[in-house]
């Protein structure tokens, strides 16, 4: 049963979506040495290209299970000290703190992979709770700017990670030799300071911004499922899941598609551009670490330029012309960047994606937020992120063995295929529709 909240959601100022959306830099850092660092440490630990994607599976895993089922637990909590949301993002803030400190000393690869795993678990369990967390605090004419301030950060907390791990590989990498086997030092400051930043960021938008109290029906509703069996509080959750998959929204089945290509493309840009420039550009695993971190940085710098920017666009020419023509600027940059040897040159293509990026972490979220329920916020962001994890699990179940024996092991061919993917998602998102969804609700 969906319960529509009838309290007010008063305005808030610009410097209180910015406190309220602080800790995102702390879970981003994490997630930029993700993105950049935790596959050549793979490879320093002796995997192979072709081993990446199913090495990588922990995320997909961890956010389809996680994720939904944490969103689920959210929506029927409230404690008056702690909130709904708060307590689930600072329990995931303490856990990755505590990975990202212990993953550079990883003496084997089992170990550095399984450090992933729970990483990850941190990551998911802070990450769902915190984009129902604005849902919940914003009014609908806010939810733009709350979400697209989100992707500021998320920009802002990548380029910081790789902006570390260039600094202090330049600063103390020097000439020395890789070893195989072994994790450069100069790596491990990057982890320290995204433990550090995990809980600090994290802290702070817990301590400056509280969470709107349940409605009476809500409550009522929150105080009926403390008093179920034990066994049934367990099962709630998976209930839960199953009937919001049941009544979800159509658009929410459409945005599915875009996100299926969209997010397998990432992936494997994610997964592929180190190894890409050892092609290209005859890079050592750390000089083609640095470069592929100079991108990241690159595009990153561009959506937190740009990511408050899309706010008036979307309101002039309707989210999903904006999203769609950002996906299908990414696609293009990723097409053009094989064909780049120049080091510096290659960073242009990158404004074209970090606009995309900045589509893809703010437009999806703010429009579903305005066609859910409030009191199953949490569990339909849960449920978005399944449609994220997905793709990325057929991802790295499939994609070892396409680039092996369709692609020749060539990194190269993996780029140019997700800037395909990025083109054909671009296609799909011209089928989403907010106010017909809204009206549908």
């Amino acid at each position: 049963m969906s319960i529509i909240s009838k309290i007010p959601k008063p305005q808030l100022s610009f410097w209180q979506i910015f406190n309220m959306n602080v800790g995102f830099l702390g879970i981003q850092f994490s997630f930029g040495l993700q993105q950049t660092a935790i596959n050549p440490i793979f490879s320093f630990l002796g995997a192979q290209p072709e081993d990446l994607p199913l090495l990588n599976i922990a995320g997909p895993v961890t956010g389809l299970i996680v994720q939904p089922i944490i969103g689920a637990i959210s929506d029927k909590t409230w404690s008056p000290k702690w909130g709904r949301r708060k307590p689930f993002f600072l329990i995931g803030a303490l856990l990755g703190s505590i990975c990202l400190f212990l993953f550079p000393y990883s003496p084997e690869l089992w170990f550095a992979v399984g450090l992933l795993w729970i990483l990850d678990v941190g990551n998911n369990m802070a990450m769902e709770p915190y984009r129902a967390f604005v849902g919940d605090k914003l009014p609908e004419k806010q939810l733009s700017l709350g979400y697209q301030m989100q992707s500021l950060f998320v920009g802002a907390g990548i380029v910081i990670a790789n902006l570390s791990i260039f600094l202090f590989q330049d600063w103390f990498g020097g000439d020395a030799v890789e070893t195989a086997g072994t994790i450069p030092t100069w790596l491990y400051y990057s982890f320290f300071i995204g433990a550090a930043l995990s809980v600090i960021t994290i802290g702070w938008s817990v301590y400056t911004t509280p969470e709107i109290p349940p409605s009476d029906e809500e409550y009522e509703e929150i105080k009926r499922q403390k008093k179920l069996p034990f066994m049934q509080k367990v099962r709630q959750p998976f209930l839960e899941i199953k009937e919001a998959v049941k009544d979800m929204p159509k658009f929410m089945w459409k945005l599915s598609g875009v996100y299926l290509f969209q997010w397998y493309a990432l992936f494997c840009y994610w997964q592929m551009i180190a190894p890409m420039f050892e092609k290209t550009m005859g890079f050592d695993k750390s000089e083609a670490l640095a470069q592929a971190a100079k991108m990241s940085s690159t595009y990153n710098i561009t959506t937190m330029i740009v990511a408050l920017a899309l706010v008036p666009l979307m309101v002039r020419f309707g989210g999903k012309k904006i999203y769609a023509l950002s996906l299908l600027g990414t696609g293009l940059a990723l097409l053009a960047i094989p064909h780049i040897n120049d080091s510096v040159t290659v960073l242009f293509p990158m404004i074209l994606f970090g606009i995309g990026w900045a589509a893809m972490m703010g437009i999806p979220y703010s429009m579903v937020s305005k066609i859910v329920p409030q009191d199953r916020r949490g569990v339909y962001m849960g449920i978005l992120n399944m449609m994220i994890v997905i793709p990325m699990g057929i991802q790295t179940l499939t994609f070892g063995p396409i680039l092996e024996h369709l692609m020749g092991g060539n990194a190269v061919n993996a780029i140019l295929f997700a800037g395909v993917f990025f083109i054909i998602s671009a296609a799909l998102a011209m089928r989403l529709n907010v106010k017909k969804a809204q009206n549908e609700a």
